[in-house]
């Protein structure tokens, strides 16, 4: 035991007020415990512990006390994979009985770094010692050297920070109703429609609801934001003559569907709504959320196709685990926004964006991203190697480290096969698509155990089949 622990013990009654510690200076530690507070002056390092016994210590006494108690305090919003992780470093994740599994998931695409990656957590910790929260009233430096990388590695002029990913979309559509009022001083009916696609996910708050195809996400909560129409994701005709002058305000599309199913665009498509658009006055809105910074082996989604958005929204990586948003826009838009406009309290905060800034500097590198590439190549070949030949297999798609499997039956028996092994993989689509989308630091080892224990566990879709 350690001579802080000894302290502690010493120091405070086992009642039901547990010790909290605060650090407030070099050697120097405030402990809060049962109302008093006690100081102490201590020349130790303080790391925190690699086992799970420390859940132990917070009155469960493993996973299933935990379960039971998320079930009576918090809303029952999610149907959560029956597992309690306590830690995790690299690609690794471990369970609070101290399983290991490889990390397929990165937290629905967004832990690119990884668990613990140390640069990121230098800059979180260093951020933190000097300044957390100002909000927006005041000016910060990390805020604005973030928004200068931003502009300074992509298509925009501006940035607009927000906390996430469905605060972004909902901001992209404020900032398109606005521009084309702007743009149009004299029209008493400006256009206020939205186009979005099949397969679509933009967020659940109630304006990026509206952009998001799947019915049973947006009939609970109707009347949803109007003047939302659905077209089928790639069909050029069909968007040509839907994207209408003085009426389509902007179209918002994912260069690559993830919550969809991982259905990626083509050129020509994405194209053609930069053509529609631009002669119909509306702006094209890419949500790159999920398929964003550094996924598909490019820094963004849309650069792989040669097509240039007005707006384009991001959240998940960018702060490698820490909430933010941002929509990127031109100038041209821009100039449409006025103080007041829109704003939000925690964005763009000092820590976030910190954090943000090492994720970005270290994805945007050439040799990265060019890993990256080359690793979501060599996992499309071991899965065609292992997988191809199943019947229950009907495509393996994707573009880097964003990649679907997609079969005849539902995903969720092989989900927990995998699991058991030791694998953490998500669905999407239907609920008949895995999705993998793994750190971007993955090694070739890790994938090749990714790979090995799908085909493995492969043969349980036979059998939930049969039942």
């Amino acid at each position: 035991m350690s001579s802080l622990h000894m302290f502690l013990n010493n120091s405070v009654s086992p009642a039901a007020d547990l010790p909290r510690l605060f650090k407030l200076e070099k050697g120097r530690y405030f402990v809060r415990a049962n109302g008093r507070t006690i100081s102490a002056c201590l020349n130790l390092d303080l790391q925190a512990p690699a086992s799970a016994n420390l859940e132990g210590k917070l009155g469960f006494d493993g996973s299933k006390d935990v379960m039971d108690m998320e079930k009576s305090v918090l809303v029952g919003t999610y149907a959560r994979t029956p597992v309690v992780l306590s830690h995790g470093k690299g690609c690794k994740l471990y369970d609070v009985e101290g399983r290991e599994y490889v990390d397929m998931t990165a937290g629905i695409a967004v832990n690119a770094l990884g668990h613990g990656d140390p640069d990121w957590v230098k800059a979180v910790v260093e951020q933190a010692n000097v300044l957390t929260h100002v909000s927006n009233v005041y000016y910060s430096i990390p805020q604005v050297e973030l928004a200068k990388r931003l502009v300074e590695c992509s298509f925009a002029d501006r940035v607009f920070f927000s906390n996430s990913g469905t605060e972004a979309n909902e901001a992209a559509i404020k900032f398109a109703r606005k521009f084309q009022r702007f743009s149009k001083p004299d029209d008493k009916h400006p256009a206020t429609e939205f186009i979005s696609f099949s397969n679509s996910f933009h967020g659940r708050t109630m304006g990026a609801l509206a952009l998001t195809s799947k019915k049973h996400y947006r009939s609970p909560f109707e009347p949803v934001m109007p003047g939302v129409t659905f077209l089928e994701y790639g069909n050029i005709q069909t968007a040509k003559e839907a994207i209408k002058c003085g009426k389509t305000a902007a179209v918002f599309v994912e260069p690559i569907q993830g919550e969809g199913g991982i259905y990626s665009a083509t050129k020509e498509f994405l194209q053609s709504l930069r053509n529609a658009c631009d002669d119909a006055g509306a702006l094209l809105v890419f949500d790159e959320v999920q398929c964003g910074l550094g996924r598909t082996g490019y820094l963004w989604a849309h650069e792989s196709y040669g097509v240039i958005p007005d707006m384009m929204t991001l959240a998940k990586p960018l702060a490698g685990g820490l909430p933010i948003g941002a929509v990127l826009l031109t100038e041209r838009v821009a100039a449409a926004i006025n103080y007041g406009d829109h704003g939000s309290t925690f964005a763009g905060g000092p820590l976030v964006c910190n954090a943000a800034l090492t994720v970005l500097n270290k994805i945007s590198r050439p040799g990265f991203l060019a890993s990256v590439s080359k690793k979501g190549k060599y996992l499309k070949e071991l899965l065609s190697q292992k997988l191809g030949g199943n019947p229950h297999v009907k495509e393996i798609r994707g573009l880097g480290l964003i990649t679907g499997i997609e079969l005849d039956v539902p995903a969720a028996p092989l989900v927990d096969a995998c699991r058991n092994s030791g694998l953490l993989i998500l669905t999407a689509g239907k609920g008949n698509v895995v999705r993998l989308v793994p750190p971007l630091i993955i090694s070739e080892e890790e994938l090749e155990f990714a790979a090995k224990i799908l085909s493995e566990c492969m043969p349980v879709l036979g059998k939930s089949n049969s039942n």
